[in-house]
C-alpha cells in the first residue's frame, strides 16, 4: 500500500433491491486531486457514500491507510461513519448541507470536532478565510441568508477546519453560476494538500480541466476509465 492513501476494490453498493455502484476499483495517492465526472443519477454521490459507510448495503473492499474500511455491510448504515470521520476522511456533500441558523463562524467550528482541530480552530479559520475572503466579511451572517455560492464556500470550508487527510467534495458547482463555480474551484485547487489528497465529483468536465491530476467517468455505476491527465502534478 506504499504511496496509496486510498484504495477502492471491486465496490458495490445500493439501497434495498436497487444496486448503483457495480464492481468499482481505483485508487488516490497523497498529493493527488482526482476528479470523477458524470451526469447526475450514475452513482457519483453513491460512491461518497458508501466509502463513508452510508449505504443500505455494500461489499467490496475499501483501504485507508492500510486499513480495511469497507467489507460486506447490509445494515445500519451510518453506524461506522464517525470512525471513518476520525481515521481522517471528510466530506463535503452536494447542495447546501448547512445548518441556516447558525453564524458562518459558528459553522466553520463545527468541523473542528476533534479536539486537536479545536484547540487549533482560530488558525483553521483563518486559512479558510485566505481561501474565501468574503467569507471573512460574513463570519457573524446567518448561514441560512447567504448566497448559494457563499453557502457551498462554507461548507468546503467546515470540511477543511478537521484533521482530513482525504477530502471528498461531492459536486461543489451545483447549481451555482458559471463565475461562481469558477471561484470555487480555483479555492479548492490552491487547497495545500501536502501529503494528503481530494476527489472532487463534477458534471462540468472542462470546468476541471487544468484543475485535477487526473479524471474518470463515471456511467450507469460503473467507472469507465481515465478521461485523461489534466494538468496538475
Amino acid at each position: 500500500m506504499s504511496g496509496t492513501l486510498l484504495a477502492v476494490r471491486g465496490l458495490s453498493a445500493g439501497y434495498g433491491p436497487l444496486r448503483v455502484l457495480h464492481d468499482i476499483d481505483f485508487s488516490i495517492a497523497p498529493g493527488e486531486r482526482l476528479a470523477i465526472v458524470g451526469l447526475n443519477g450514475h452513482g457519483k454521490t453513491t460512491l461518497f457514500r458508501a466509502i463513508m459507510q452510508l449505504v443500505g448495503w455494500q461489499r467490496g473492499s475499501v483501504l485507508f491507510e492500510g486499513k480495511e474500511i469497507g467489507g460486506t455491510r447490509s445494515l445500519g448504515e451510518g453506524r461506522y461513519t464517525p470512525g471513518i470521520v476520525r481515521l481522517g476522511i471528510a466530506m463535503t456533500p452536494q447542495g447546501d448541507a448547512i445548518f441556516p441558523g447558525l453564524t458562518v463562524r459558528e459553522h466553520l467550528d463545527c468541523g473542528a470536532h476533534a479536539k486537536t482541530a479545536w484547540r487549533d480552530r482560530t488558525r483553521r479559520r483563518e486559512r479558510v478565510y485566505q481561501l474565501f475572503p468574503q467569507l471573512d466579511e460574513l463570519q457573524g451572517a446567518l448561514v441560512g441568508k447567504l448566497s448559494g455560492g457563499e453557502r457551498r464556500m462554507v461548507s468546503i470550508g467546515r470540511a477543511l477546519m478537521s484533521d482530513a487527510k482525504l477530502y471528498l467534495i461531492d459536486e461543489p458547482t451545483l447549481g451555482l453560476a458559471p463565475k461562481v463555480s469558477k471561484r470555487v474551484i480555483e479555492a479548492l485547487v490552491n487547497i495545500p494538500l501536502e501529503g494528503k489528497a481530494m476527489v472532487i465529483t463534477e458534471q462540468n468536465v472542462a470546468l476541471l480541466s487544468g484543475a485535477v491530476s487526473r479524471m474518470m467517468g463515471m456511467h450507469a455505476g460503473r467507472l469507465r476509465g481515465e478521461v485523461g491527465h489534466v494538468g496538475l502534478a
